[in-house]
C-alpha cells in the first residue's frame, strides 16, 4: 500500500485548485461536494466556474499564481494542463506548505483522489494507486447501483442519534441495535413516512433493545479452509464479520484474518507438531472466558473443523458451561490439493475409498492399518505428515506398497507459494529432507498432478511402440 487512505476534515478550511479548465472542472465538482473554502486561481477561467463563482460556491483569483496564494490551504490541486506551469505552482504550494496533487502526474502528487460513491455523510473512497482508473470507475458504478439512496437520510438520523444509544453496553449489544435500525427498522419506517416517523421508531427500537435480557456468548468453530481468502465460505465470512473475539490456530494465513472486525480481539493459539503448542485445555479456557462474558467467539481452524482439528474437546468444554455453539465447515486441505493438481481423490476402476489420515496423533507417531492402505490402487491424503514421512515410508514399505507408487507433496496447498514436489514412495525420504519445506504440506499417497501423469503414460507408450 503506498498510499494510506484517510479522511481529511475540510469543513470550513481552505482547498486551492490553479487551473481554470477541462481538468479544474472535473476536480472542482467534486470538490464542491464538500463544505471547505475553495479558491480557483487561474487567468482564464471556464463560464462553469464563473457561474459557480456567482451562486458562492467558490472564490477566484483571475491572474497566475504568485508566492503565498496557497498559504493556510489544506490541499492544493495543480490542473493547468500544462506541465511546465503545474510544476512551478507547485512548488509554490509547496513552500506554502499545503499537501499537493497535481493532476495526471502521480509520481510527483502527494496525494490522490479516489473515485467517490457519495452518500453523504456515508463516503466510500474507491483507489488503485493510479494503476487503473477505469478499474475504480466500474466498481464505483457496482456500489451505486447497489446501496440505496436512502442510506445517506438513515446515516444522518442515526448520526443524531448516537449518545442516545450510549445507554446500551459497548460491542454486541450496540451492534445488534444499529445493525436492526439500518438494515430494518430504519428502511420500514422511510417507506412507510417521513423522517418523524423514523425518529419515532428509533426510539422505541432503543427502548426495546434497553429492555432486552442480555444475550449469552456464542461460539462458532469455523473452518478457515487451506489458506485462500476467496475458498472461505460465505457463512464464515459472515461469523468473522459478527465476531467480538477470533481464536486462531497457526496455519490460518493473515489475509483471511483480515477479514475479521478491526475492533475484535485477535488471539494466537497456534499449536505445532512436536513443537511449540497451546495446551488444548488453555484454547477451551478462552473460549470458555470469552463466551461466559457474553461475547461472541470464532474459533478458526485452518481447513475443515471436523477433520483432525480437535473439535470434539471443545465442544465437551462448551458444552460442560452450557454454552451455544455451531460448526460452520470449511474446504479440507486434500481437497484444494487434489484440485490445485488436476485430479480426483476417488476415481471409477482405480479406488473407491479415500483414506485421510494423519502423521501422528497426541501419543507420537500415528499408527494405521499399513495393509490395507499398501494395496494396489489405494489413496491416501496424510495430514501432518512432514516430520513422520519416513516413518510413513518404512511402515508402507513393510507392509509390502509398491516402492513405485506415486506421491506428491504440496506445501501451502492454495496459497501463492504454494509448491508442488512429485516423487515416488521410495523417494519419499530423501525428498522431503532435500526440499527444505518451511511451510504446512499435504502429502498425497497414490496419486501425482494429471500433467505428470499423462506425460508418463505417453512416454509408456512410446516405449511399447518401440
Amino acid at each position: 500500500m503506498k498510499h494510506f487512505p484517510i479522511f481529511m476534515a475540510v469543513e470550513g478550511r481552505r482547498i486551492v485548485l490553479s487551473g481554470g479548465g477541462d481538468a479544474a472542472l472535473a476536480k472542482l465538482r467534486l470538490l464542491m461536494k464538500t463544505q471547505a473554502k475553495i479558491t480557483v486561481i487561474a487567468a482564464d477561467i471556464a463560464p462553469e466556474i464563473t457561474a459557480w463563482e456567482a451562486e458562492g460556491k467558490l472564490a477566484t483569483l483571475r491572474r497566475a499564481m504568485e508566492p503565498g496564494d496557497a498559504m493556510c490551504a489544506t490541499l492544493f490541486y495543480a490542473a493547468n494542463e500544462d506541465d511546465a506551469e503545474d510544476t512551478r505552482v507547485a512548488d509554490l504550494a509547496h513552500r506554502d506548505g499545503s499537501l499537493v496533487n497535481i493532476v495526471d502526474n502521480l509520481g510527483d502528487s502527494q496525494f490522490i483522489t479516489p473515485a467517490i460513491v457519495d452518500r453523504d455523510p456515508v463516503t466510500i473512497a474507491i483507489g488503485t494507486e493510479g494503476a487503473a482508473p477505469v478499474l475504480a470507475r466500474a466498481i464505483k458504478a457496482d456500489l451505486e447501483e447497489k446501496l440505496p439512496s436512502t442510506l445517506g437520510t438513515l446515516a444522518h438520523i442515526g448520526k443524531g442519534f448516537r449518545h442516545m444509544v450510549e445507554a446500551l453496553p459497548m460491542g454486541r449489544q450496540r451492534r445488534d441495535f444499529w445493525r436492526e435500525y439500518y438494515f430494518k427498522t430504519g428502511p420500514q419506517s422511510l417507506i412507510a413516512g417521513d423522517d418523524t416517523a423514523v425518529q419515532d421508531d428509533l426510539q422505541s427500537l432503543l427502548y426495546d433493545h434497553l429492555n432486552k435480557t442480555s444475550r449469552k456468548g456464542h461460539v462458532d468453530l469455523v473452518g478457515a479452509g487451506p489458506g485462500d481468502p476467496e475458498l472461505l465460505t460465505l457463512k464464515a465470512r459472515k461469523t468473522l464479520d459478527e465476531a467480538d473475539v477470533v481464536i486462531h490456530d497457526r496455519l490460518v494465513t493473515p489475509e483471511i484474518l483480515e477479514l475479521a472486525r478491526r475492533e475484535a480481539i485477535i488471539i494466537d493459539a497456534g499449536k505445532e507438531g512436536f513443537g511449540k503448542a497451546m495446551a488444548q485445555d488453555d484454547i477451551n479456557a478462552l473460549m470458555v472466558q470469552h463466551a461466559r462474558g457474553g461475547h461472541q467467539v470464532v474459533r478458526l481452524k485452518a481447513g475443515d473443523p471436523t477433520v483432525f482439528g480437535r473439535l470434539d474437546d471443545e465442544i465437551d468444554a462448551l458444552d460442560a458451561h452450557d454454552l451455544s455453539w455451531a460448526i460452520v465447515p470449511g474446504i479440507t486441505a486434500a481437497s484444494a490439493a487434489v484440485a490445485n493438481i488436476g485430479q480426483s481423490l476417488t476415481k471409477r476402476g482405480r479406488n473407491s475409498s479415500v483414506r485421510f489420515i494423519t502423521g501422528h496423533d497426541t501419543r507420537g507417531f500415528a499408527e494405521h492399518d499399513w495393509r490395507a492402505l499398501a494395496a494396489e490402487g489405494e489413496v491416501a491424503a496424510i495430514y501432518m505428515g512432514k516430520k513422520t514421512a519416513r516413518f510413513i515410508q518404512g511402515r508402507l514399505l513393510m507392509h509390502g506398497a509398491d516402492p513405485l507408487t506415486l506421491v506428491t507433496i504440496i506445501e501451502n496447498v492454495s496459497r501463492a507459494d504454494q509448491r508442488v514436489l512429485t516423487t515416488h514412495l521410495a523417494e519419499l525420504e530423501p525428498t522431503l529432507s532435500t526440499a527444505d519445506l518451511t511451510g504446512p504440506a499435504l502429502t498425497l499417497f497414490g496419486l501425482a498432478p494429471r500433467a505428470a501423469v499423462e506425460a508418463a503414460q505417453s512416454f509408456d507408450l512410446q516405449e511399447l511402440a518401440q
